[in-house]
């Protein structure tokens, strides 16, 4: 048994100001020398990215439709691992998840299955004791979930607060444990791709340290340490994925080259995670700075991202594009999701209609759109033989991208059949040892892919060692 002092940070929908309260409690935890981690519910880069500024540390996600239950449980174990406090950021509403019957995938199914107390956010626009009966109505729906306490938000005074903080402690119970007020100052910027590296550059600090201050302010730091503290201890599953020892093998251990730079940053740790622990040597490189594919690679990852927020910076890198170029046609396994699947492709068109040449491994033109594209999780299913999954295999993971695909190909060589909410399609490439697509494959939904991609990777080793 571990204990893990956390905590959930929930809201009644999107957009009632989870992520600003979950920055602000970790950049205030983080002044008082605590080690925060950040974790984020559902598929999401993008919060996960501020959580690691602020605490220091990578955020992780956590998802049950995407990885087994007991899986999420390790991930998260492992995760908080010398923290003194974790901070959960939830998605959607409390109870929105992949079926509006059930609490599946939700962020009500993660703090029963971590045993998490959530802390609940309530916007208090126009309201006062009305607000308990909304605190009442998520308090009923399932007694399960540990709804420990609330903080509102949109407060118009600290009066206002008071008020909706009497009739709540009275009806719910539940403490009330702080307030943010509708201050302009504490707006976090529309969050979008390119938003990213002005994050990890430290353009966004100043706000996080407002947030802070605020929150040091506003909000009983002390009694939600004291409510996280109340998380009873966690039983390690029964099996282990994460938890083992990196392996120790006799075979070579192959050395894949991964692309991680300002343009190429999406990864679930997990996947980088199991790679090394099946025997995998990473070697990160950045195409943008100029850096070409690592001579000793055995195998290539190019990760999504925003390759459309430096397209003209990639398209100048002539001797990148040819090193990635040159490798893949000499067979090396080569693996690349959502923004590398469409940095592989033959020309990028922006939004304004200018058109950039990439590496021109995919017979595809990629056309940016100025709305989402695709949107949610998918299972896909291998529709040939392929460098991570044999045919008729399935694994899981989301589309998240603004961009378009044609492949000029009469008959194109799809990788998947991809099945979503919306019904199934095809999707991807797969062409030799090439395999690409939107899809960001969780690797933890088949373990299986890991191994099988070392394996490749360790036959071209030896075929070019001949």
């Amino acid at each position: 048994m571990q204990t893990r002092p956390r905590l959930i940070i929930a809201g009644t929908g999107s957009g009632v100001g989870k992520t600003t309260l979950t920055l602000g409690l970790m950049a205030a935890f983080s002044r008082r020398n605590r080690q925060v981690q950040g974790f984020k519910i559902g598929p999401d880069y993008i919060d996960p990215s501020y959580h690691t500024v602020v605490t220091g540390r990578p955020s992780r996600n956590l998802d049950t439709w995407m990885v087994e239950p007991d899986r999420m449980k390790e991930i998260f174990l492992k995760g908080s691992e010398g923290a003194d406090l974790s901070v959960i950021e939830g998605v959607m509403g409390l109870y929105d998840g992949k079926d509006p019957l059930r609490d599946e995938g939700s962020t009500a199914d993660i703090a029963i299955r971590l045993e998490s107390p959530v802390i609940l956010v309530v916007n208090i626009h126009s309201m006062a004791r009305s607000a308990a009966a909304v605190v009442m109505g998520y308090q009923n729906l399932n007694d399960r979930v540990p709804i420990a306490g609330v903080i509102v938000n949109r407060a118009g005074s600290e009066g206002h607060y008071r008020l909706a903080k009497a009739a709540i402690e009275q009806e719910c119970n539940i403490p009330v444990v702080g307030w943010l007020g509708r201050d302009e100052r504490l707006q976090i910027p529309e969050r979008h791709l390119g938003l990213v590296p002005a994050v990890e550059r430290g353009e966004l600090n100043p706000l996080f340290d407002t947030l802070a201050e605020v929150v040091e302010k506003n909000v009983d730091l002390d009694q939600l340490q004291a409510l996280a503290n109340q998380a009873p201890p966690l039983a390690e599953p029964d099996s282990a994925l994460f938890s083992l020892p990196v392996r120790e093998v006799e075979e070579y251990q192959p050395i894949i080259a991964v692309a991680r730079d300002a343009a190429f940053n999406f990864y679930y740790p997990e996947n980088l995670d199991l790679l090394e622990r099946m025997g995998a040597d990473l070697r990160f490189f950045q195409p943008l700075e100029g850096e070409k594919v690592p001579e000793e690679a055995d195998g290539l990852m190019i990760g999504g991202g925003f390759p459309e927020e430096f397209v003209d910076r990639l398209a100048r890198e002539d001797e990148v594009k040819a090193s990635i170029r040159e490798r893949i046609e000499k067979g090396m396994p080569a693996y690349a999701e959502c923004g590398g699947y469409m940095y592989l492709c033959e020309r990028m068109i922006t939004h304004t209609g200018e058109t950039y040449p990439m590496v021109g491994v995919i017979p595809a033109v990629v056309k940016m759109q100025q709305r989402l594209a695709a949107l949610g999780y998918r299972e896909v299913r291998a529709l040939s033989d392929t460098v991570l999954l044999k045919k008729g295999e399935t694994a899981r993971g989301h589309e998240f991208h603004y961009s378009t695909l044609d492949l000029t190909l009469p008959d194109p060589p799809y990788a998947y059949e991809s099945q979503g909410r919306r019904g199934s399609h095809r999707e991807g490439y797969a062409a030799g040892s090439l395999l690409a697509g939107y899809t960001h494959l969780h690797f933890a939904s088949n373990p299986s892919m890991v191994q099988r991609w070392m394996e490749h990777c360790r036959r071209y080793h030896m075929f070019r060692s001949d």
